[in-house]
């Protein structure tokens, strides 16, 4: 399994470190910390707004996933502000691009 397998797919998984614990980001097959295996795991769906801009009608923002997991991704509901908590709805690949989108809560 892959980041990008699971992307595809449509499931936002992680790696974490089998050994230490800590959140290997970006994705990578072992980790940058302590150099063990790691492991797949689903991530949390909700993360907070660290900045957002707005393009068109369309907002757009980083949110913050599980204190370590920064991803940017378009919002679909809502007005954004910082810290304001997101939720992801859907996440893929895209002509070989990735996708996020979220939503406000």
């Amino acid at each position: 399994m892959t980041f990008e397998d699971e992307l595809r797919k449509g499931n936002f998984q992680i790696p974490e470190c089998t050994n230490c614990k800590k959140i290997v980001w970006p994705p990578s097959d072992f980790c940058n910390h302590c150099f063990s295996d790691i492991r797949w795991r689903k991530c949390s769906n909700e993360g907070k707004i660290i900045e957002f801009s707005k393009q068109n009608d369309h907002y757009f923002c980083l949110a913050e996933f599980e204190k370590s997991v920064k991803i940017m991704g378009k919002i679909y509901s809502g007005i954004p502000d910082k810290d304001k908590q997101v939720r992801i709805e859907r996440c893929g690949m895209k002509n070989e691009d990735y996708f996020f989108e979220f939503s406000l809560f």
